[in-house]
């Protein structure tokens, strides 16, 4: 058990697994072109099937290393969840999942360190974003409901309701054709508009969402510092631990020394 656990936790392995990925990122690809299924069709699917079967004997070994422990990491329940997925039946009305295999080449995040720093930034990033959210849900219903009293009676297909309004100034928050395709033919109708839109651009485009920037990059900060943190103890043990052993042997040959004069 320990040389498997040697075997799954060594770098080599590591990188077979990443090129597996790759490759499986490929043939799946490949299998939306019609031209690649007419020529290659039968050796994609073999290669898709091996790759998974790799899969499969990869999470094993694990399981079989770190037992009750495997699920305490959630990389681990993540791989496990992406793998499974391709082992459900997909046939009739769970044809759906094929598209699902896909999901596959995400296990490139649990194998690649940096990948995996960036992904845990975003998900330490969740709870500051929360008061973000409920700040940009206010002002978009704030300007939703001004957006429909001051332009519902000209232009009902974009400000009728305050639903449709805040699709509208959703599209306008994301700059997609703001300014010919929706504020000016409202400025037409009212000159007066841009003192309602150019507010509302600069507090959600430039504010409210470089909050979300703000709020993700300082995740990813400290992510990074507690990552550096951990593996400079690590290093200090390991340091520690080689210090202990070279004091031992220093002990060893000295008493190794003063023995015969003794």
């Amino acid at each position: 058990m320990a040389a498997l656990k040697s075997l799954i936790e060594s770098r080599r392995f590591e990188m077979a697994i990443t090129v597996l990925i790759i490759i499986n990122a490929i043939t799946l690809g490949l299998e939306t072109s019609a031209e690649a299924m007419a020529a290659y069709g039968p050796v994609l699917i073999v290669v898709d099937r091996i790759i998974l079967a790799v899969f499969i004997l990869e999470l094993l070994a694990r399981f079989a290393v770190y037992r009750t422990a495997f699920f305490r990491d959630p990389w681990r329940i993540f791989d496990l969840m992406v793998v499974s997925i391709a082992l459900v039946p997909a046939t009739g009305n769970l044809s759906v999942l094929r598209a699902l295999r896909i999901l596959r080449v995400l296990r490139l995040i649990t194998v690649v360190p940096s990948l995996k720093r960036v992904v845990g930034g975003l998900m330490a990033s969740l709870p500051g974003m929360g008061a973000v959210v409920l700040l940009l849900a206010l002002v978009f219903y704030v300007f939703s409901v001004m957006a429909t009293k001051l332009f519902a009676a000209s232009f009902p297909d974009w400000f009728g309701s305050v639903g449709g309004s805040a699709y509208s100034l959703f599209q306008i928050m994301t700059l997609e054709s703001w300014s010919m395709g929706i504020v000016r033919p409202v400025m037409e109708v009212y000159p007066w508009a841009w003192m309602f839109f150019i507010p509302f651009i600069i507090t959600t485009s430039f504010a409210v969402l470089n909050l979300f920037i703000g709020i993700i990059v300082s995740a990813m900060q400290e992510e990074t510092e507690e990552t550096a943190i951990a593996d400079r103890g690590a290093m200090h043990r390991e340091q520690e631990v080689i210090i202990a052993e070279l004091r031992a042997l220093r002990e060893e040959v000295r008493a190794l020394r003063t023995g015969p004069a003794g």
